[in-house]
């Protein structure tokens, strides 16, 4: 596993991905084990800092730069334990930048109408932010809602893509 924390204009994004450069963790933080404890021990290496990711590096600087489709072209990879999580990961992939959707909406997407919980969860549950763009979901009243790196970082991601 490889691992590299670029700077962004809020924060540290520290990414781990595998060899052939398939992101397993990423998330708006410098601590590489808080991110390791995220991927399923299945998917786990023994992380090796880089300085570059080549073209992961590149797509971030990509979307940094305006480019808001630049990390859908990294391939990404996370256990689900379920048919639901990675399903509903994928679907989050399909949000497009600029146009968030409430979790309700999420889960209508998803194809489980009901299941809002279990659309909140995947969002929580997501290794690879912002790759598997959570930040894009919203409570039904259009409040931010939870993030796992904050609020601020949400906020700005959700401004950044509204350009």
């Amino acid at each position: 596993m490889n691992t590299t924390t670029m700077s962004t204009p809020t924060g540290p994004l520290t990414i781990v991905a595998t060899d052939a450069g398939v992101v397993r963790a990423a998330g708006f933080t410098d601590s590489v084990d808080e991110l390791m404890a995220l991927v399923h021990p299945s998917l786990r290496g023994h992380p090796r800092k880089q300085t570059d990711l080549g073209p992961i590096s590149k797509a971030v600087e990509s979307y940094l730069d305006g480019d808001l489709s630049a990390l859908d072209t990294i391939e990404v990879e996370q256990a689900t334990g379920g048919d639901f999580l990675g399903h509903a990961w994928a679907v989050l992939r399909q949000v497009k930048p600029g146009e968030p959707v409430t979790y309700t909406e999420f889960a209508e997407l998803a194809g489980r109408p009901t299941a809002v919980r279990a659309a909140a969860q995947a969002c929580a549950r997501n290794a690879i932010a912002p790759f598997v763009p959570c930040h894009r979901v919203l409570r039904t009243d259009g409040t931010l809602g939870g993030y796992r790196y904050g609020l601020d970082v949400k906020k700005w991601l959700l401004g950044h893509e509204m350009r």
